[in-house]
């Protein structure tokens, strides 16, 4: 019995201007029309359970959202209060897995990797799930394909062989896990035939996992139990004590149980995997034309080789360049060489230290009801195209500061403005005065799109008193 854990937490900083901090690169489709996270659980065998995911509040909707979409189901969504690294993100799953009176083996997995053979990874499973079900931590491998200075590597200790009707592979003990190395030291690396890129993937039981984590950090397993023991449920989701988790340590499982353990094992992954952490790894893995540029949304190029070219929303046009990833979205334009992407990271931190909101999320931001597109903002005025998804409703709320003006564009609304409720249809608009409570929801089947004029002294999205929400959002 494999249960999945997907750690759905990760920020993508080095993609920005695609991946925000509200809207990072596992929610995105970079490599096909699903995203990362879709692709992730698309692979799973059909005879694992339901998967865990483990994500942080402010993603909960997209996630629950894309599963979804995607016909999948979860068998528990569970939210950290704040990032606290992969062992107490783990630990939860480990606990949430044990409280069902079951002992699975899980499979740990990141929502944002791309593996293109399929079959290949299955056949690693197979064999992990063997040595897992022996009491064994077993970690896979990347089989390197160069000498790559951004990854942290596993050395290869002792051959094991497990033959069985199923697989017929070779995996070893775990020698040792070492930081990412300088490239002279990565050439050495992949010349001894002897290292593994870690890829931070994981199978063990249970009950095994939480065994070696009391031995070896017993303050993240209490810790952990502690705030896990007082869960309550909302909707889809399993939250944990805020106040609690805030005390634990915040350490990796690498650090914390898999440097230390004496059952480590690692198995061999040759499936055409990447973790897309930058956009040069976008590039090697996307689709190339005669020319090696990868071409996405409305671009034309002239006399243009070995690009990443982005288009989102507009012409997108190139002449005469080598080299370069060029990203457009609504809100930002990225010009780098492919050579130093690794850099953008800054530009997210410079971005996020002058509190600019383009480090934190799109334009287009996305919530539980549906989406809105922030098209213009001065001021005292903003504009905003609302979506609202067949069934959904905003949460009945007042604003101090500013008034509203809605105006349907197409579908049906229920509008709640004061003590009156009324249907609008297209065309037909009201006014929000300041101070008024009112509501907003969708009751047919279609979807709605309504435009909101926004003005008023203060036009942030704080300002905001909900009194009723079937969100449980405060």
């Amino acid at each position: 019995m494999i249960l999945p854990v997907i750690m759905s937490g990760g920020s993508g900083s080095r993609l920005w201007p695609l991946s925000r901090a509200l809207h990072p690169k596992q929610f995105l489709p970079l490599i096909s029309e699903n995203t990362l996270l879709q692709e992730t659980i698309n692979r799973l065998d059909s005879n694992c359970l339901d998967p865990i995911i483990i994500c942080n509040n402010e993603h909960r909707f997209i996630v629950a959202e894309q599963l979804r979409q995607n016909n999948n189901k979860a068998s528990s969504i569970i939210l950290e209060p704040m990032g606290k690294n992969t062992a107490p993100a783990i630990t939860l799953a480990a606990l949430a897995a044990l409280d069902n009176g079951d002992d699975p083996l899980l499979l740990v997995l990141a929502a944002d990797h791309v593996i293109k053979n399929g079959q290949a990874f299955q056949q690693s499973i197979t064999l992990a799930s063997i040595f897992a079900e022996q009491g064994k931590l077993v970690t896979f491998g990347i089989v390197p394909t160069h000498a790559e200075t951004g990854y942290g590597y596993i050395k290869q200790g002792s051959l094991l062989t497990s033959k069985t009707e199923q697989v017929n592979a070779e995996s070893y003990t775990v020698a040792n896990f070492v930081e990412k190395p300088n490239l002279a030291t990565a050439q050495d690396y992949l010349a001894t035939g002897e290292y593994l890129w870690n890829s931070g993937m994981f199978m063990f039981k249970a009950s095994r996992y939480i065994e070696e984590l009391k031995k070896y950090s017993p303050e993240i397993l209490s810790i952990c139990e502690d705030a896990f023991n007082i869960k309550t449920h909302d909707l889809d989701f399993t939250r944990i004590s805020a106040d609690i988790f805030e005390q634990c340590p915040e350490d990796s499982i690498d650090y914390a149980v898999m440097e230390h353990t004496e059952h480590a094992v690692v198995v061999p992954l040759d499936a055409e995997w990447s973790d897309v952490g930058s956009f040069s790894s976008l590039w090697e893995v996307s689709p190339k034309d005669e020319k090696g540029n990868v071409s996405q949304g409305d671009v034309i190029s002239q006399s243009t080789t070995n690009c990443y070219i982005n288009s989102q929303n507009r012409l997108v046009t190139t002449v005469g360049v080598d080299n370069l990833v060029i990203v457009e979205t609504k809100d930002a334009i990225l010009v780098a060489n492919k050579d130093k992407v690794q850099e953008v990271k800054s530009i997210v931190n410079t971005l996020k230290a002058e509190e600019r909101y383009e480090y934190k999320h799109q334009r287009e931001v996305y919530r539980p009801w549906g989406k809105y597109d922030s098209l213009d903002l001065g001021t005292r005025d903003q504009v905003k195209r609302i979506t609202v998804k067949p069934g959904a409703k905003l949460s009945v709320q007042m604003h101090h500061h500013r008034s509203e003006h809605w105006i349907v564009v197409s579908g049906t609304a229920k509008v709640t403005n004061g003590d009156k409720t009324f249907l609008m249809s297209e065309n037909e608009s009201t006014h929000i005065p300041l101070g008024q409570i009112h509501a907003l929801e969708n009751p047919g089947v279609l979807p709605l799109e309504l435009i909101e004029v926004q003005t008023g002294s203060y036009l942030g999205e704080d300002d905001i008193v909900r009194f009723d929400d079937k969100y449980g959002r405060k």
